[in-house]
């Protein structure tokens, strides 16, 4: 991790400060060297969460804060987000993120926003619009970077999956029409004697899909709980997808209504506790109106809680009415998810896709399940490795 700004020059070695700087500057690190200036304080703000003696940030919110500002002076936000987050998971220092003082010091990140999100309840209302406004940072963040490319994905393979080759007059799209019959272009006509049309199905503007995002908020689910939450809502606004947002526990909360609002979504969603996802399959089976319409995609890394012979059944019952069922193991850039591979395995087996899917990648997945291509092949083209 290179810190950023001025940093003094050595005499000695620049290796040598450097491994100074990884070390730490405990007896036994044998470099003998000891820092000044810049140097001094990012060797410090870096012992207070990996150092033997972590901890040394202390109980009290300013002294938290001062901490929060040193490593935003001295490290660029990627690395900043990695410690911080680190010093939340380390230290435990949760309590003090309630602190107004220390809320305004944070660097807003996935992570955070969850922490932020499981601690909802215990929020003083000095905070709560602090919290609020970092939590809506991240929802930008994510919306700057995925949200119209998914709108985008989602209207283009519905405008695909709802065209008809038996279009009424003035339904026929004649740029596309005209594209697909080229070769039957008539040189002593000089025009193009189409030998199939194609139509625009949403002209009709009745419901071309419907999709229900049924979100694990178990606490291991977090950051893929905040993406799919930012990204349900932005869906939202598609008039011809009806998008449902589910979220559970061994609870089922239904946030369909808070959809105009991610941030709303987001503090509606009570990470941690357990998993039933066998309840929650059953509600979202009552919320099923066209089968053959419905893309179901259940993000949870399958560690029931609930009636496991009860989910499977759900589950297949599903699959059998016409219901596009894909299980995301993750929906995050955190790496290889944790997951009950047993389960995985008998869900696969169902004919549903099971796989962990990044938030950069769920545009082109979403597209390919809307229009009712092959997920799975879609899965193997892009790499990924599927259960």
């Amino acid at each position: 991790m290179e810190p950023k700004g001025d940093r003094p020059l050595y005499v000695g070695d620049e290796r040598l400060r450097r491994w100074r700087l990884v070390l730490g500057g405990e007896e036994a690190e044998g470099t003998g060297l000891e820092l000044s200036g810049d140097d001094r304080a990012v060797d410090g703000a870096l012992a207070a969460v990996y150092g033997e003696r972590a901890g040394d940030l202390g109980k009290s919110a300013p002294v938290v804060a001062r901490w929060l500002g040193e490593l935003r002076a001295h490290f660029p936000s990627g690395v900043v987000r990695v410690v911080q987050q680190d010093a939340i998971d380390r230290l435990g220092i949760h309590r003090l993120l309630l602190e107004p003082e220390v809320l305004e010091n944070v660097t807003p990140d996935v992570h955070l926003a969850a922490t932020l999100m499981s601690l909802r309840d215990a929020l003083p209302e000095a905070s709560r619009q602090v919290a609020r406004n970092i939590v809506r940072e991240v929802v930008r963040d994510i919306e700057r970077r995925l949200a119209d490319r998914t709108r985008a994905a989602a209207r283009g393979a519905l405008d695909r999956s709802s065209r008809t080759t038996r279009p009424r007059h003035s339904e026929i799209d004649w740029d596309r029409t005209i594209r697909a019959n080229l070769r039957h272009y008539q040189p002593e006509h000089r025009t193009v004697i189409p030998e199939r049309l194609v139509g625009h199905g949403r002209r009709r503007r009745s419901l071309a899909a419907e999709l229900i995002l049924c979100l694990d908020q178990s606490g291991s689910m977090a950051a893929s709980v905040v993406h799919a939450g930012v990204l349900g809502a932005s869906l939202a606004s598609l008039p011809t997808l009806q998008t449902k947002v589910i979220a559970f526990d061994t609870a089922v909360v239904d946030l369909t209504d808070e959809l105009g609002d991610p941030v709303d979504v987001l503090f509606g969603i009570q990470l941690g506790g357990g998993t039933d996802i066998d309840q929650a399959l059953g509600y979202c089976q009552t919320l099923v109106t066209h089968p053959a319409k419905t893309v179901l995609i259940l993000i949870t890394d399958l560690y029931e809680g609930g009636d496991q012979d009860s989910m499977l059944r759900r589950a297949a019952s599903l699959i059998r009415s016409g219901v596009r069922l894909i299980v995301l193991l993750a929906l995050s850039d955190d790496g290889a998810p944790g997951y009950d591979h047993e389960l995985a395995a008998q869900v696969a087996s169902l004919g549903a896709p099971v796989f962990a899917c990044t938030p950069d990648r769920f545009p082109d997945m979403l597209a390919a399940a809307l229009e009712g291509r092959d997920v799975n092949a879609w899965a193997a083209d892009e790499g990924i490795s599927v259960t």
